[in-house]
């Protein structure tokens, strides 16, 4: 757990993804290889995967702050709709088998593993202002499908916010600010719902483990902010070919993993 949590800190920090895209699996693994019940296996990841990621983006959207790299404005108007995504994805989430939910994380993760492998980095893009409409549709879905994969939001915030042309670093350091929103109302519902079925994992509050979080959040706080302060000294257009690489190879290793169950 601790060699893991280091990895998962510092790719927090440097993708603005809250670190639940590396999480989830790894403690998946883990979870599975102490016998939880495995209907409730990657429930308990997701869960705890959400109250990790709660102190990992705040060391990272203060670091980001620091490079002037979070637009709160952004945060503000987008995080509301997120918000309400987060709540009925949670009981989406909380209503599927295990199986499921490992396939609904493989194939979002793929998805977004090629947006991020083909897209092009913007030359002088011009931030255009996220309509009514869009905010509630984007925000929304971006929460809602949150849920079900413990991430903290930036797999889908930071393409969203690079398609109305923000650029990499501000779309990275925005998406951090709102993953802390994501991940405490998912938190919160994890803990509330695994409590109500009485699922009776030792140590646990709910679906969110105690000792696990007690582990990795020293470590990843502390490897998020090393992370986020070293994106800054890449090239942009590296930084999202990178993270297409990265989603790329967790999705077909899920996806393999749905496939042997």
């Amino acid at each position: 757990m601790a060699a893991s949590a280091v990895v998962v800190g510092f790719m927090a920090g440097f993708f603005g993804i809250g670190g639940g895209l590396i999480m989830v699996p790894i403690l998946y693994y883990l979870f599975s290889f102490a016998g939880v019940d495995h209907a409730f296996v990657m429930h308990i990841a997701i869960g705890t995967s959400f109250s990790i990621i709660i102190p990992n983006s705040i060391i990272s959207t203060i670091t980001h702050m620091r490079f002037k790299a979070v637009d709160f404005n952004i945060v503000k108007t987008f995080g509301v709709f997120v918000v309400l995504g987060v709540v009925a994805g949670t009981i989406f989430a909380v209503s599927l088998k295990t199986s499921s939910l490992v396939l609904f994380f493989s194939i979002m993760t793929m998805v977004f593993a090629i947006y991020f492998l083909i897209e092009k980095e913007k030359i002088n893009s011009t931030p255009k202002k996220i309509n009514l409409i869009y905010r509630i549709i984007c925000g929304f879905l971006s929460g809602f499908l949150s849920a079900p994969m413990g991430i903290g939001g930036g797999v889908f915030n930071t393409p969203i916010f690079k398609m109305f042309g923000h650029p990499i670093n501000i779309a990275i350091g925005s998406s951090a600010a709102i993953g802390f929103l994501i991940a405490l109302i998912g938190a919160i519902g994890f803990a509330i719902s695994g409590s109500y079925l009485n699922i009776n994992v030792p140590l646990s509050l709910g679906f969110v483990n105690i000792p696990t979080f007690l582990i990795f959040v020293p470590i990843t706080t502390f490897m998020a902010k090393i992370g986020a302060e070293t994106v800054h000294k890449f090239d942009k257009r590296l930084i999202g070919r990178l993270f297409g690489i990265y989603l790329f190879i967790v999705a077909c290793r899920l996806f393999y993993e749905y496939f042997a169950f």
